[in-house]
């Protein structure tokens, strides 16, 4: 058990950043609007997700690089390499950006849930003071410089999260029979197409893939602890997306009908928790918004560092400045009084459209005979590597349709 918990690591900082604030919104709003009718799309993201950070993980383990880093050096033709790097650096650095002002935004909602939110006013802008002090807290952990203190705060915010969400999905007393068709019989697809794209980008997050890697290079320096990785991968993701199902399942059975935050779903639930409800929600989502505050910066910076060939260390002066840049961001835009939900919705929306092009990336890198060895994929993942990029880009492909038939309607 001991060595079991000296395993932990990657891939509950993975878990750790796709149940952000965007999830617990998406998931929410997904419940709300449409009970428990996609939870099917959520489970194959689920499977999807498990799918591809595995074979992140293991370019990782194999090649002791990032995947940034690793498709960097094994792009031959120089203008290829070029226009990938640019691509994946813009979808990074942009992307995580706007994720990051989700999550600072969610934190922040979790605390306003109790606690009134101060706006300090500067002529014409106007900065909320919890969005600062969110973002004084996440630079303050990833400062620290030490990954091992990072990764036993990380097991213990998850865990305190998860227990909050799974609990809350308990007492709710949702019905079985609706679940089980909910997750086994797809519905509500075309309806809810935007909604099913953003909870596959709060789900299989493309910056996961690139930090996923580079924390399994990090951890493990041998080949034979693949198996390892492996495990601890499986149980992390596992659990994630068993809170993710916990949150969409309580949204649905709690009779919330408007839902403006996250928050809101407090109100579903006082009957069962009472004036503690509020109390219960707000931990759950400040815990989420802290999190994936910390992960979405250093995950930029990785890609940053392998793009550009640095050194790829928490103490380096690059890639400190990488970090706070995205972070420093996230905290101006989650500041200027924007819609937090609306903030959230639309990084889901834009990671589930970017999961393709990185996913193709992945695909061919972990393929190459001459990198990976035995490790390189089998035909199976192969297929099932394939069809998640089929699928992601024609639902991708529909959403866009659906965005621009509301725009000209």
């Amino acid at each position: 058990m001991i060595q079991w918990f000296k395993n932990l690591g990657p891939g509950v900082l993975v878990s750790a950043a796709f149940i952000g604030p965007g999830t617990v919104t998406v998931c929410t709003l997904a419940g709300v609007e449409f009970g428990f009718s996609l939870l099917w799309a959520l489970l194959l993201s689920i499977v999807a997700c498990l799918i591809l950070q595995e074979m992140a993980a293991r370019v990782g383990l194999v090649t002791q690089k990032g995947l940034s880093e690793v498709i960097r050096e094994e792009i031959g033709n120089p203008f290829f390499r070029s226009l990938s790097i640019l691509l994946i650096f813009a979808a990074i650095v942009i992307g995580n950006a706007a994720y990051e002002a989700g999550n600072i935004s969610g934190a922040v909602l979790g605390v306003s849930a109790v606690i009134p939110v101060q706006v300090l006013d500067l002529g014409i802008f106007s900065i909320n003071i919890w969005s600062l002090t969110i973002g004084l807290i996440a630079f303050s952990l990833l400062a620290i410089g030490n990954y091992k203190v990072l990764e036993k705060l990380f097991i213990g915010l998850v865990a305190i999260m998860s227990i909050s969400f799974l609990v809350t999905a308990v007492i709710t007393k949702p019905n079985l029979s609706e679940v089980l068709q909910g997750l086994f019989i797809p519905r509500n697809g075309g309806a809810g197409i935007l909604t099913v794209m953003a909870l596959i980008g709060t789900t299989v997050v493309p910056y996961n893939l690139f930090l996923h890697a580079s924390l399994v290079s990090e951890k493990w320096k041998d080949k034979s602890s693949l198996k390892t990785a492996q495990k601890e991968l499986f149980w992390s993701i596992s659990l994630g997306g068993l809170v993710s199902l916990a949150i969409v399942i309580t949204a649905a059975a709690s009779g919330v009908v408007n839902v403006n935050t996250a928050v809101d779903l407090a109100a579903g639930l006082e009957p069962v928790f009472g004036s503690y409800a509020t109390w219960f929600i707000a931990l759950g989502l400040f815990a989420a918004g802290i999190t994936s505050s910390i992960t979405a910066p250093l995950a930029a910076a990785y890609v940053v560092s392998g793009c550009m060939g640095w050194k790829k260390s928490l103490t380096s002066r690059r890639f400190k400045m990488v970090w706070a840049g995205i972070l420093l961001l996230g905290m101006v835009f989650s500041s200027l009084g924007f819609q937090p939900v609306e903030i959230i919705k639309f990084a889901q929306v834009a990671n589930g459209i970017l999961l393709p092009v990185i996913a193709i990336f992945l695909l061919w890198v972990v393929n190459r005979r001459e990198l990976m060895g035995s490790a390189r994929n089998s035909l199976k993942l192969n297929i099932l590597g394939f069809a998640i990029i089929a699928v992601t880009i024609f639902l991708g492909a529909r959403s866009i349709i659906t965005v621009l038939e509301s725009l000209y309607s």
